[in-house]
């Protein structure tokens, strides 16, 4: 296949649960050509098996795409959250969070850059939180890789506008993820409080009063992929429910 013949397509992390499973569903749906990088396989897209935290995986996997395919868009979603304070969090752990959450996104942005200049088009979208703009309590190491990947998409933007190359942080608020759920339990898990009342609070946390949905922040990535958001870059795009806005 000649790597100019199809316009559109996406190499995302993460892609096999959650927002980054809905997004790939959301872009195959609007007839791109999806790659997922992740560790835990997906039948949505074409599937590539890589730990993004090893930078040689990352490179060669985006390097054979790119081969083949000329990458119209970036979305760094691969992450994982942790619930601890300073204190509580030891170095590994907080190495293992930066590995994943940060350098994950930094791997994959590297790898990928050289196919969009010599495009001189593309769109990363690297999936922080409304935690890149709020702190929140025992959130210490969550909060600082969400933090660092808005200041990753701000820069981004600025060095690549001249190949035209757009970078934006998409900051979701509290949505109904796998993620999501497996915090409530860790939390009910430690203070033996009830799940039902800590969904229901969480909710009522939210000025929309509900949470947020997957496919609603599939539908943004999907906007901020697209020409329509052809002037948008260094921007932190907050779908929080109003949470930040408090």
């Amino acid at each position: 296949m000649d790597k100019h013949t199809h316009n559109k397509t996406l190499v995302i992390t993460g892609g096999s649960s959650g927002i980054g499973l809905a997004i790939c569903e959301r872009f195959v749906d609007a007839g791109y050509l999806v790659f997922n990088l992740d560790i835990q396989a997906s039948s949505v897209g074409h599937f590539i098996q890589v730990d993004v935290t090893d930078s040689h995986a990352v490179h060669h996997a985006i390097a054979n795409i790119a081969d083949q395919h000329s990458i119209s868009t970036l979305i760094c979603n691969a992450g994982k959250h942790l619930s601890a304070n300073i204190e509580h969090t030891d170095e590994a752990t907080l190495d293992a969070m930066l590995a994943l959450n940060v350098k994950g996104a930094y791997h994959a942005i590297q790898a990928t850059l050289p196919s969009m200049k010599a495009a001189k088009s593309g769109s990363i979208i690297l999936v922080a939180s409304e935690q890149a703009l709020v702190g929140k309590a025992k959130s210490f190491a969550y909060n600082l890789t969400k933090h660092a990947l808005a200041s990753m998409a701000k820069t981004t933007a600025l060095d690549y506008a001249v190949y035209n190359i757009r970078a934006n942080a998409l900051c979701p608020g509290t949505i109904d993820t796998p993620l999501y759920q497996q915090a409530i339990a860790n939390y009910v898990a430690r203070s033996g409080a009830n799940a039902k009342d800590i969904h229901a609070l969480e909710a009522q946390s939210q000025p929309l009063g509900r949470i947020g949905l997957p496919e609603e922040v599939a539908a943004y990535a999907l906007f901020l992929a697209s020409d329509e958001a052809s002037f948008v870059t260094g921007a932190l795009q907050v779908m929080d429910g109003g949470y930040a806005a408090q």
